[in-house]
């Protein structure tokens, strides 16, 4: 068997150009970034999958599930400058609630993939 040269490869060009074509770099490459590291929180995902549910106020967030008011102020203040969740005023009350379904069909899909 002969061995490869160090620059040789096995990737015919088409696949080679489809690649390079197709991952991402640059900005949309920190945009995905960005969006996965939501995820990596454990109290932005219990906050999304509430309000995947329904819309809430700082005050019934924080107290379905446990967290602190400060902390869950904090959370939604990020997701919204995000773009993932958004707020309307009623009153004195801000309910928050995910701009689309896209985040919770995504948490859905991460479900699935893990078989729980």
């Amino acid at each position: 068997m002969q061995e490869l040269a160090q620059d040789t490869m096995l990737l015919d060009r088409r696949t080679k150009e489809l690649i390079k074509e197709y991952v991402p770099e640059g900005e949309v490459l920190g945009s995905i970034v960005c969006f996965f590291s939501v995820f990596a929180d454990a109290t932005r995902v219990r906050m999304l999958s509430a309000l995947a549910i329904s819309e809430m106020c700082v005050t019934d967030l924080s107290r379905v599930l446990e967290i602190n008011q400060t902390t869950v102020s904090h959370q939604l203040r990020l997701l919204k400058n995000l773009g993932i969740v958004k707020c309307e005023r009623h009153g004195k009350i801000i309910f928050y609630s995910l701009v689309n379904d896209t985040v919770n069909d995504v948490m859905l899909k991460g479900v699935e993939f893990l078989g729980c």
